[in-house]
């Protein structure tokens, strides 16, 4: 199974201190806006949550006009995110955070299906391939292990070596997981790291190449398409190798590489840079298109649904594109007339697009008409926390992420 969105590791990133520095949080109001958050939530103060619905809106629409849903469930969760698409995810039943340690909720009850301590590095991606859900082990013992989603139970466990330390995993399809890991010196220090695949069946290494000086292990996304694995880094990176032998295909400078995800689609790669949206051919690194958002607005992460690309910019326009053109399919100002928060992740049930905010006011789960881009509904939670929001869906409910709060919403 190809990973079609980019994937993130080393949480120690820039992209949580910016995002944390752009709501001008200190550390010691994040203690206590937390602590007050609980409490409300808790006695059903200003920042609770509705109480459960019986019956689920149809079609993603909400019981009255600009109204949200209320949430058929609610959860507390022992989530440790910083904000990247794939630390949530719905799959066989179950819905899952990243966090310590790693619960299962069953995704029609609420109800914890399993629960697995030092399972997986908090704020780790939860990577899912040819069944099986790949982990960076929680223990720091060196090595990688996968699961069965639905039971919890171990299925596969790798190391890389002992000259190799934290090997992470970056993406995954059906035949390796793909993971990078520091070099360690004989004084125990690290200053080069590698990049290598583990066979998904064996546990054995296919290939293990070092990468240049000066690049780093944390911050990078990748994706795999067919012979190619994909990724970028916060050295302004874009490279390609081959999946079979870990050789370098080719690497690009990028002007401004976005903190979040990209999208690879068929043959091309797809990366927001500032006020541009590019695509590369994945054979050579050739522009194959390019797209340009307005003055003085740059585009936010990119999300790949049933064959069509969603973006939004910093004007507070979403947009619709066919991502094997750049065609536009639609733009909307809807979020700019109501005054909503840019979203940067969504997903897709039915003919209603769901798109997940950064921190804000006016932010939370949006509900988008996926045919025009029209606002239906928002919901927020109320509750203040400072992280982001996720979004995952199983076709039928779409779970919201927000701090440790997990919210099941009627799709």
């Amino acid at each position: 199974m190809s990973k079609a969105l980019g994937t993130a590791v080393g949480r120690t990133s820039r992209r949580r201190l910016l995002r944390l520095a752009g709501g001008g949080i200190t550390m010691a109001a994040l203690g206590a806006g937390l602590t007050g958050c609980e409490d409300e939530l808790a006695t059903g103060g200003e920042g609770s949550t509705p109480p459960p619905r019986s019956a689920s809106p149809e079609d993603g629409k909400a019981p009255e006009d600009g109204k949200a849903p209320a949430p058929l469930w609610t959860k507390s969760t022992s989530a440790q995110t910083y904000g990247d698409n794939d630390e949530l995810v719905a799959v066989d039943g179950v819905v899952i955070a990243s966090g310590d340690p790693l619960v299962a909720f069953d995704g029609a009850s609420g109800e914890e299906r399993w629960s697995l301590p030092d399972g997986a590095v908090p704020g780790a991606p939860l990577l899912l391939g040819d069944g099986t859900l790949y982990l960076e082990s929680g223990q720091y013992d060196g090595s990688v292990a996968g699961y069965v989603p639905g039971s919890g139970k171990e299925a596969w466990r790798s190391r890389l070596g002992k000259e190799y330390r934290q090997p992470r995993p970056v993406a995954v399809d059906g035949e390796q997981v793909y993971v990078i890991a520091e070099i360690l010196e004989a004084d125990g220090s690290s200053h080069t790291n590698v990049i290598a695949a583990l066979n998904s069946r064996t546990g054995k290494v296919a290939w293990k190449e070092q990468r240049d000086l000066g690049t780093q292990q944390n911050g990078v996304h990748a994706a795999v398409r067919g012979r190619y694995l994909v990724y970028t880094d916060f050295k302004n990176n874009l490279t390609v190798r081959d999946t079979a032998t870990g050789k370098q295909v080719w690497t690009r400078k990028t002007t401004k590489t976005s903190y979040g995800p990209f999208v690879v689609h068929r043959d091309l790669v797809i990366v927001p840079q500032g006020q541009r949206l590019q695509a590369f051919a994945l054979s050579d690194g050739s522009e194959k298109w390019s797209v340009r958002s307005e003055e003085f607005t740059a585009f936010r992460e990119p999300s790949l649904v049933e064959d069509v690309l969603y973006i939004a910019d910093s004007g507070r326009t979403l947009w619709a594109v066919e991502p094997g053109t750049g065609r536009k399919i639609w733009q909307s100002t809807a979020l700019k007339d109501a005054g909503g928060q840019v979203p940067r992740q969504f997903v897709k049930v039915g003919g209603t697009l769901y798109g997940a905010t950064d921190l804000d006011e006016q932010g939370g789960v949006h509900a988008f008409d996926a045919k025009a881009g029209g606002l239906r509904w928002t919901f927020n939670d109320r509750s203040g926390d400072h992280h982001a929001w996720l979004v995952a869906t199983d076709g039928k409910r779409v779970f919201a992420l927000h701090g440790k709060k997990l919210h099941a919403l009627p799709a």
